[in-house]
């Protein structure tokens, strides 16, 4: 995965292997340093600073991705999880955010998201592209101006 950013505790990634293809609006996931099976296992400040960067980051992707003329109309937040109940590590805690393109061809906009699971059907993610460089390094600049915004600032989220 390209790194985007990097918190106290969290990484922002664009995904290797997307489940939403860059021109449908592209992939990112937000996942904690130390491994947790669940958003119920965070003490209530990494709670706070993983709602933060969700929101963030994706004011950050819909900004960038306009930019980058993919026209992006909303973001996803999802937390699954569910490929990884049969694994023997289990599944984790991370935060997939999902650009949606107004011109989707195949995650259609306004519509829910279609996943099929990998190991079912690895053909229908094969093609998908990820962000690109640029994308990755337009979208961790926007981070860092957005960060500097008191809406944004430690003490205007109680992690100060």
């Amino acid at each position: 995965m390209a790194m985007i950013y990097e918190s106290k505790n969290f990484l922002v990634e664009a995904a290797e292997k997307p489940h939403v293809d860059r021109n449908d609006g592209g992939h990112i996931i937000i996942s904690p340093k130390s491994r947790l099976i669940d958003r119920q296992q965070l003490f209530p400040k990494h709670a706070i600073e993983l709602m933060r960067l969700t929101i963030v980051v994706g004011q950050a992707m819909t900004k960038v991705m306009n930019e980058h003329g993919i026209d992006i109309g909303r973001i996803n937040y999802q937390d699954n999880g569910n490929w990884g109940v049969f694994k023997p590590e289990g599944p984790f805690l991370h935060i997939h955010i999902y650009g949606r393109s107004k011109s989707a061809k195949t995650q259609k906009y306004g519509q829910a998201c279609f996943f099929p699971h990998k190991e079912e059907k690895p053909k229908y993610y094969e093609n998908f592209k990820p962000l690109n460089e640029n994308d990755v390094k337009d979208i961790k600049i926007e981070i860092e101006v957005l960060l500097k915004e008191e809406k944004f600032s430690d003490s205007m989220w109680g992690l100060s």
